[in-house]
């Protein structure tokens, strides 16, 4: 029986670990690597791409990895001085202010007439619900999008201490600083616009900005009717202010967040959400209105100074919103980009505000978001699988909540109390909802079919390495779960050849978790978590492990971010999960990425771990106040 100890042998010589606790100071002399390039290697995707782009994105991935010795690039300090705002603006753009909806009462800050007040919206399905089947659909209106967008991308609450003061979002971000903006693309809505239009969401104010109206006709030529879409895009400066060279993970990590709180949120309205993946770089740029944005010259290493145009928005990717149950559609990607190349010709709306005075531009970030642009894709088929439930098998480990109280209630714990524990049925429980396939897909973990995964256009590529320290009936120790059973026998073969293999006991038949090792990796998981005492001191832990260099040369070097897309949806769900069972969750961006390798016995670049995750008991810091998130306090931080 294999057997699994703190001191589990790492092939590595490395140093006190006393050393190991500061980044290395912000250089700008050079933008090269400090680890050897990996070998170029050409997409087949698309024989036109750029054969320089791949060699690109697995270049930066090596450079920016953190190691025992030595942690990715970034800031000696943190500059407060010029600390981006988290809140984007468009000075000048037309504001329409959405509604308030807190959990079973009455829209807030509707009109006073009882003849134009707006219908109130249902009652919100428990959370648990939503996994077996969603509500029928609500028709497109005010107070439909206004419950969207607080339930996927408002503000949750305010928190002051002292004299410090900052929101909170329903949407998760690494450091709290929010590169992700979101779009609303949608037809005419009664009591919001009399046509269509595209707006910026202003969560700060829970209100939309209209940018643009849409040309006549434009939505219902491609889109089935009560159909809509949200795009979002990333600032990465926002992130690299903090996270230096780091930061195009995080902001990517970022987009899975919000795509997986859209999808949920649209799903307690009895809408289904798909990712329109056909379209290109440039077309989501038109979509959102992000060509305003001066195009910005990448400098050949890192630089310092007054850089305004370095906070033009990336745009990432748009998702179609439509009802459930609506069947199959076809989009017709080449004709669609063909009308948004008409769309830089529209009155665009609105000068974007200045969130810092001085930046650091990190070129190798740029670079990579260039090489990692995806190209129209105008032949790929816009598919809607059938719903597939996830299967129960410990539904009273939820205590109740309905989706709202849940999504607007999460919060990321930031120190976890190491006592907390749960029981084996509630864990598998966890791990039910975090398989892509559900119940359905022939019984095989593969095609992303379940809620939310249902929303990503590619077969499911991201495991989950799992340790195991405090669940009631089931041995600590190392475990894996394998979310696409395709990738097994490669798993195995890859892997250490003393792991076990074994599933372990009282197992749902369906659910495929092998346990590796037995053996306490409490201080094996802080270790590879940056000596992090919250990866230890939790229920579980895990490092989210992607197929990796085989996707990007298959499909082309644009899989790169959307494989972090598909590492933070599961990680959404993983947050809601834990407080949906009365716990708490962190995700964990700072770990060390190649001794994790090492640990599990992985070589080359065929695996990668690309997030951590900590889910167990929360410690409250009584030091800081919770207030209301609207209305908010009179500041702009």
């Amino acid at each position: 029986m294999s057997q699994l100890h703190f001191s589990f042998p790492l092939p590595l010589n490395r140093p006190s670990l006393r050393h190991l606790r500061r980044r290395p100071a912000m250089s700008f002399s050079s933008s090269s690597s400090s680890s050897p390039s990996p070998s170029p290697s050409t997409s087949t995707a698309d024989p036109k791409a750029d054969p320089r782009s791949l060699p690109q994105v697995l270049t930066y991935h090596d450079q920016t990895k953190h190691s025992f010795s030595n942690y990715a690039r970034g800031p000696r300090g943190l500059d407060w001085a010029n600390q981006p705002n988290p809140f984007r603006r468009y000075a000048s753009a037309p504001l329409l202010p959405l509604l308030h909806l807190p959990a079973g009462d009455r829209p807030q800050g509707q009109p006073s007439s009882l003849v134009d007040a707006p219908a109130p919206a249902p009652p919100p399905p428990s959370y648990s619900s939503l996994f077996r089947s969603l509500p029928p659909p609500q028709p497109i209106s005010k107070t439909a999008v206004s419950q969207l967008f607080y339930d996927s991308l408002a503000l949750s609450a305010w928190k002051t201490a002292g004299s410090s003061t900052w929101s909170l979002r329903v949407n998760p971000s690494s450091g709290n600083l929010h590169p992700t903006e979101a779009y609303l693309i949608a037809p005419g809505v009664e009591s919001l616009s009399g046509s269509g239009f595209v707006a910026h969401y202003a969560p700060k104010e829970h209100s939309l900005e209209v940018r643009a109206e849409l040309p006549s006709g434009f939505l219902p030529k491609f889109f089935p009717a009560n159909s809509f879409l949200v795009g979002l895009s990333s600032i990465f400066w926002r992130e690299a202010w903090k996270y230096g060279e780091r930061a195009f993970r995080y902001c990517n990590h970022d987009v899975g967040h919000a795509i997986a709180a859209v999808a949920m949120a649209a799903a307690g309205l009895g809408w289904d959400v798909k990712l329109l993946d056909g379209l290109s770089h440039e077309d989501l740029k038109r979509l959102m209105g992000l060509h305003i944005f001066p195009e910005f010259e990448i400098p050949p290493r890192p630089v310092k100074g007054k850089k305004v145009d370095i906070e033009f928005e990336h745009p990432d990717c748009v998702l179609v919103v439509f009802p459930r149950g609506i069947g199959e559609f076809n989009v017709n990607y080449r004709e669609l980009s063909s009308a948004l190349s008409e769309f830089p010709g529209l009155e665009w709306k609105g000068k974007p505000n200045v969130l810092s005075k001085e930046h650091v531009c990190w070129d190798i970030i740029h670079r990579t978001a260039e090489a990692a642009e995806k190209p129209l894709t105008a032949g790929d088929r816009f598919s809607i699988d059938p719903f597939c439930e996830s299967e129960s098998h410990s539904e009273n480990s939820y205590k109740g909540f309905s989706i709202r109280e849940v999504v607007r209630k999460r919060r990321s714990a930031v120190d976890m109390d190491g006592v907390t524990a749960i029981d084996r049925a509630t864990f598998y429980q966890i791990l039910l909802h975090c398989v892509p396939s559900g119940s359905g897909n022939g019984g095989k973990q593969k095609k992303q079919l379940a809620l939310p995964y249902r929303v990503l256009s590619w077969d499911a590529e991201v495991h989950a390495a799992l340790f195991v320290h405090r669940v009631t009936g089931l041995p600590k120790g190392l475990y894996f779960l394998v979310r696409n059973e395709d990738h097994f026998e490669n798993l195995k073969k890859a892997t250490r050849p003393d792991f076990e293999w074994l599933k372990p006991e009282g197992c749902p038949s369906s659910l495929p978790l092998y346990r590796l090792a037995r053996g306490d990796c409490q201080e094996l998981a802080k270790q590879l978590s940056c000596h992090q005492d919250i990866a230890s001191d939790g229920c579980f832990s895990l490092g989210m492990v992607a197929h990796f260099q085989p996707v990007l040369s298959d499909k082309g070097p644009w899989m790169y971010p959307r494989l972090f897309w598909e590492t933070g949806v599961l990680g959404q769900i993983l947050y809601l999960e834990a407080h949906a069972v009365g716990i708490s969750a962190t995700g964990i961006g700072c770990f060390f990425d190649d001794p994790v390798h090492e640990l599990l016995g992985l070589r080359g670049s065929t695996f990668q771990s690309l997030y951590h995750f900590t889910v167990g008991g929360p410690v409250l810091d009584k030091r800081i106040m919770s207030l209301p998130a609207y209305p908010g306090p009179k500041i702009d931080a």
